[in-house]
Order: structure tokens, then sequence, then C-alpha cells
């Protein structure tokens, strides 16, 4: 029962017909503090909500400050993972929350974020590993984020890196990998390839232009990503619906980089 339990709740974070994700996180105040974009939350998860977004991606603590109860639905994902910018080591990810815990939330999907290379790696993985476990009793859908990061990793877009870690994921069972973009669709390729679940694009840091970062998404779905989560290039865009909208084009439309940009006219 809990593999129905799992197809029903995935359904909602994704589009019924390109089967892709647009996921935009917004659990980056645990980590750095209320960012701009971030400081009125349900107002923000309204915007991208109208344009078209499948799923936000918050904190358990956030869940009602950022649910709504009106306007256009949007899948909740929530995240059980956490660091400060201010602790002795950012890369330390620790569990800050149950999967039952999530289920009294109302949560469609849960996200961990893992980084392989990191001093605690294999306190990580094991977390990883006994979350995934928890995920397919109660039937609930795991996004696991899988980054190399770490004081040995000197390029955290390598393909060799992101193609590992991002089996790693799922070798542990989860059920949808996020990670880096690999900077081009022919090595991003060959991360999807090695990959047995789903795999999407982490946003990565804020882009210099509009078309830089659409060529990254198009990128992405060319080389056979299912989609992105992507969060301070979406809620930290001067209109972050319509670029919301630019993105769902490429990912749910097969549109190209032209075609979305006229979203943001």
């Amino acid at each position: 029962m809990s593999e129905i339990g799992k197809s029903i709740r995935i359904e909602r974070i994704m589009d019924r017909e390109s089967r892709n994700m647009v996921i935009i996180p917004m659990d980056h105040g645990i980590s750095v503090g209320p960012v701009t974009g971030l400081v009125d939350l349900p107002k923000m998860v309204n915007k991208v909500a109208e344009g078209g977004a499948n799923a936000v991606l918050l904190q358990k603590g956030m869940a009602k400050h950022g649910h709504r109860g009106y306007g256009s639905d949007i899948g909740l994902i929530i995240h059980m993972s956490a660091s400060t910018a201010l602790g002795p080591d950012p890369n330390d990810k620790v569990q800050v929350c149950t999967v039952e815990e999530t289920i009294k939330l109302g949560a469609d999907a849960v996200s961990v974020h893992i980084n392989v290379g990191s001093e605690t790696e294999s306190d990580q993985l094991e977390k990883l590993g006994i979350v995934a476990e928890s995920c397919d009793y109660w039937g609930m859908p795991l996004l696991a984020m899988m980054y190399p990061r770490g004081n040995n990793i000197k390029d955290s877009n390598d393909p060799e890196l992101v193609a590992h870690v991002a089996r790693a994921g799922a070798e542990l069972g989860a059920d949808v990998i996020k990670t880096n973009y690999t900077g081009d669709p022919d090595t991003f390729k060959d991360v999807v390839k090695g990959c047995p679940v789903p795999v999407v694009m982490a946003g990565g840091p804020k882009t210099d232009t509009d078309t830089e970062f659409l060529e990254m998404i198009r990128g992405c779905i060319d080389a056979g990503g299912r989609g992105v989560a992507i969060g301070r290039n979406v809620f930290q865009h001067p209109n972050p619906t319509k670029m919301t909208r630019a993105i769902t084009k490429i990912a749910h439309k097969n549109a190209s980089v032209e075609e979305a940009l006229e979203e943001l006219a």
C-alpha cells in the first residue's frame, strides 16, 4: 500500500502531462536568515503558485506561515535537514524532523540534504538510509539533495562527482535527486543516465542574466532532466511570477529559451 501512497503524493508535485517538476525551495531562512524575497513568505508562495510552480519546499516550522488556503494549488515538500552559516561546519546537515511529523503537516513529499565529501558524510548517508526506509513505510516521496561538498572538493560541478552523488542518493532509496548542473547538456546527460530515478537541477547561485539562467534549464531538460528545484533565481527575481512562468514553459511545454523569455517581457 505504501507504493500507492507514494504514487498519489508525487502526482501533487509534478506536471501530469510533462511528468516534470518545477519546485521552488524556500528553506534559506534557517541557513542565512530572512533573505530578500522570503521576508513575507505567504506572499512569495502565492507569487510562484500563480506562476505555475508545482511545489514549494519549506522547513517544518514555516509550513503554517507559508500555507495559504486560497488561490492556485501548490504542492508542499517539507525539508528535514538543517545547518546554519553561523555554525562551525555549515556542510554538516543534521536531521531536524521525522517523516511522521511531515505527514501531520500535510506534506506531499519530504527532502533531505546530503553533502558527499564533507567531514560528516558518513553520518549524513546513514540518516538518508534511515529516512528512506521511513518514507517507504509511510508512502512518502523522498527528494534527496545530493551535492559534492567538502574541503577536498575542488569543483562541485565536476560531471564525474555530480554523477557519483546522484547515483549515491538513488542507491540509498531516494525517489527524486536534486543536484548541481554540470554546465552543459552533454555531461549532464551522463548524470541522468547513471541515475535510475528522476534528476532535477539545483538552481545554484544567482545568475547574471535571465538568458543565462534559462539556458541552464533548457540544457537540463535537453539532457533528460526531469525539472528544476530553484530558489534565489526565482524568489529574488524582480518578478517571481513571470520567472516561474518562463521556467514552466521550458519544463512543461518544451519551449525554447527565446519563447520562455517572452514571459518576462
